[in-house]
C-alpha cells in the first residue's frame, strides 16, 4: 500500500511539473525604450566648464613717455589662449526635454570660461628704456586684454564653438540611441 501512495503522488508531482513547465519559455528581445535616468541628466550638467574652442594669441604693446631730454620706450608682448565653452551650471530647469527617442536640449550661450586668459609667466619685455612703474605695466596688461578679447571674442569664433557644442553632444546623445536630437542654444 505504501508502494502504491508513493508511486500516485510521484505521478501527481510530475503531471503538475509537466502543466507548469508547458506554459514557461524564454524569449530574448530588445528594449528599444530609451530611459534617460535622473542621475546621467545630472552627471551632464556637472561637468561644469565644457570648453569648445581655444584660441591662442599675441598681442604686442608699446607706450612711450616724452621727456625733456630723452624719450623713454616700452614694448611687451603678451600671450594668451581664449577658451569658450558652455557652463553648464547655467542651465535652465527645464533644459532637457525627453519624449520617446526624441531628445531636445537648451544649452547656456557660448561664453568665455576663464577671464585670466593671459600667461604673465611668458610675458616677454621686448625693449625698455627708461624707469617704469608697476602701474605702467598694468596698464599696459590692461590695453593687451582688451585687443585679445576684441580679436579673440568674434562672432566666427562663437559660431564655431557652437558647431563644435553641437556636434559633441549630437554625438552623445546618438550613442544613446536617440533618433531624433535638436540642440539650440538659449540666447538663439
Amino acid at each position: 500500500m505504501a508502494v502504491v501512495c508513493a508511486l500516485v503522488i510521484t505521478i501527481i508531482i510530475l503531471v503538475y511539473f509537466i502543466s507548469c513547465s508547458h506554459h514557461n519559455s524564454v524569449k530574448i528581445s530588445t528594449d528599444d525604450k530609451i530611459n534617460i535616468t535622473p542621475e546621467q541628466i545630472a552627471a551632464i550638467k556637472n561637468i561644469g566648464q565644457w570648453e569648445f574652442l581655444a584660441v591662442s594669441d599675441e598681442e604686442m604693446v608699446d607706450t612711450i613717455r616724452k621727456g625733456i631730454f630723452s624719450d623713454d620706450e616700452l614694448i611687451r608682448i603678451y600671450y594668451g589662449t581664449l577658451r569658450m565653452g558652455i557652463d553648464m551650471h547655467k542651465v535652465g530647469p527645464h533644459w532637457i526635454k525627453i519624449k520617446d527617442k526624441d531628445i531636445e536640449v537648451i544649452l547656456p550661450p557660448i561664453t568665455l570660461l576663464d577671464n585670466d586668459f593671459i600667461d604673465e609667466a611668458r610675458t616677454i619685455s621686448f625693449f625698455e628704456s627708461g624707469r617704469w612703474t608697476e602701474n605702467d605695466k598694468q596698464d599696459m596688461y590692461n590695453r593687451a586684454y582688451l585687443l585679445m578679447k576684441e580679436k579673440c571674442l568674434t562672432h566666427e569664433n562663437k559660431k564655431s564653438a557652437e558647431y563644435n557644442a553641437g556636434r559633441q553632444l549630437y554625438s552623445l546623445f546618438k550613442n544613446m540611441r536617440y533618433e531624433n536630437i535638436k540642440i539650440r542654444f538659449s540666447d538663439k
